[in-house]
């Protein structure tokens, strides 16, 4: 953390100490802590971190394939958030704010690496079939379609594995997709349902060519 962040407090909230002299910021918005950051109470960042932390992590490190990168990456969106908070608006939309500077993170993560992202585990985009245990067969059948599927991932446009991470693993809906990027909720959903036929027709490509 660069010195300006040093008068916050980024320990986890069972080893930070019980406070007195505000007992009501555990009701607080992210919005008012927001503002109060921007008004100089730089502590309140550390709330927020304690909130958002976990969240903003696994959104990472789907995007990136990572969880060390994406540690890091959490880290520079912070640092942003302190470095820019005088641009913050008084819209109350601060996740949506969060999200926009953690892809900027990850965009300039993958321009200073000159690199595509790792492939989300595929696993994620799969149904478990039940519970019966599977044959040998059933499991090295599974491990090549995970692997055809792993390789789908690869091949997709930097937009539509972004906006299958936010849909499917972070559970955003499709208005609070479209307020991210900017664009209507019906664009929002047009662009998941493209993303997702998309990885179906890499994902079936490659399939009939392994079977060549």
């Amino acid at each position: 953390m660069p010195s300006s962040c040093s008068q916050i407090n980024f320990a986890s909230p069972s080893d930070r100490a019980t406070t007195t002299d505000n007992p009501t910021m555990d009701e607080a918005s992210d919005h008012d802590l927001m503002l109060a950051v921007r008004a100089g109470e730089l502590a309140r960042l550390g709330d927020l971190f304690e909130r958002h932390h976990r969240m903003l992590h696994g959104f990472l490190a789907r995007l990136t394939g990572n969880p060390d990168v994406a540690e890091d990456l959490v880290q520079i969106v912070f640092q942003r958030i302190l470095k820019y908070r005088h641009t913050y608006r008084d819209e109350g939309k601060f996740t949506a704010w969060l999200y926009h500077l953690a892809r900027r993170a990850a965009a300039d993560h993958y321009r200073r690496a000159n690199r595509a992202p790792i492939p989300t585990d595929p696993t994620d985009f799969t149904t478990v079939a039940d519970d019966a245990t599977p044959t040998a067969d059933d499991q090295a059948t599974r491990r090549d379609e995970l692997d055809l599927m792993q390789h789908a991932l690869s091949l997709l446009h930097q937009d539509q594995r972004e906006i299958l991470v936010l849909h499917r693993f972070q559970h955003l809906q499709h208005d609070e997709i479209g307020r991210l990027l900017n664009i209507s909720a019906g664009a929002a959903k047009v662009r998941v349902h493209r993303a997702l036929s998309a990885l179906r027709d890499k994902f079936f490509k490659l399939r009939r060519t392994s079977a060549a």
